[in-house]
């Protein structure tokens, strides 16, 4: 059985000498793993950098649980990230929580919709993007089915439930400009990370918001 479908990157794992196995999020299968052939010769490896929005020929064997995903090619150019050092980082801890956090088989429309309109926000934006990743825990949180209200917040943020109500309360653009020191946006990332560990029962260990951090700061430093 064949279907054409878009997916978005989160993850790659290497299998034999020219595959890999790709884990993606999509609108029709959800959180699912796509054997990819013909790496380096038919499909080039820069398709599969983090969160790369990708439209696909998806096959379906009764003889496996993955799928196998054929003809890709980018739907989006996401020029805007690419050319951007520190918009690549974002998008490595964007594609990591989701990868740890969303599992296999679950299936949300409503999740990759809104993953695929903030990608194109930050494509699309052209500065003032610090607080980007905190806007997106919070949506993120909000898709889940648990609330990002204050009063549900207060007990994992504490002192910085404040800034977190503000942004939610806010437009995108009014949210970006919220001013925050690289060490508080630290701060409140770990305890979103924190709260959405405490409902999803999970340990969500995401490595990438130490580079993340450390990126930013350099940044403000210059």
């Amino acid at each position: 059985m064949e279907n054409t479908t878009d997916l978005i990157v989160l993850h790659t794992t290497k299998y034999g000498e020219n595959s890999l196995i790709l884990h993606a999020l999509t609108r029709e299968y959800g959180r699912r793993g796509f054997m990819v052939k013909g790496i380096g010769r038919k499909t080039s490896t820069s398709l599969f950098y983090p969160l790369n929005i990708l439209e696909a020929d998806i096959f379906e064997s009764r003889k496996s649980a993955l799928g196998t995903a054929r003809k890709l090619v980018s739907k989006y150019p996401l020029a805007g990230i690419r050319n951007s050092v520190s918009k690549n980082a974002v998008t490595m801890f964007v594609s990591e929580v989701l990868y740890r956090v969303v599992k296999d088989g679950t299936s949300d429309r409503n999740l990759y919709d809104v993953c695929e309109r903030n990608i194109l926000l930050l494509d699309a934006i052209s500065e003032d993007f610090a607080n980007f990743h905190l806007w997106f825990l919070l949506e993120f949180i909000s898709v889940l089915g648990f609330s990002p209200a204050a009063e549900d917040l207060e007990p994992f943020l504490g002192e910085d439930t404040g800034i977190a109500a503000r942004m939610v309360s806010s437009s995108f653009s009014e949210a970006m400009l919220i001013p925050m020191t690289g060490e508080k946006r630290n701060a409140i990332a770990g305890k979103l990370l924190k709260y959405i560990e405490y409902h999803t029962e999970s340990a969500v260990n995401v490595n990438s918001l130490k580079v993340l951090n450390e990126l930013f700061h350099t940044f403000s430093q210059m």
